[in-house]
């Protein structure tokens, strides 16, 4: 899952070096945090959201498929 939200996430930016994607495993939920380069910020997070809200649906429906709790923050 960490692979897929990289992959998304690369194609978005310009910085892809900047990019940082990190995966953490907190009780019976998996956390994805995304950083990125502070001038890349707004294409990752897009026009109120929608293009973090659409990763979101994406891992969601995905790791739902998997029966498992993934989820996804973007900053720090």
């Amino acid at each position: 899952m960490k692979e897929l939200v990289e992959y998304i996430v690369k194609n978005l930016v310009i910085d892809e070096d900047a990019v940082v994607v990190t995966e953490t495993q907190e009780n019976d939920e998996t956390v994805i945090h995304v950083s990125v380069a502070e001038g890349d910020m707004g294409r990752v997070i897009g026009k109120s959201g929608r293009v973090a809200s659409a990763v979101r649906s994406i891992v969601k429906s995905i790791s739902a498929r998997e029966g498992k709790k993934v989820f996804v923050k973007f900053g720090e």
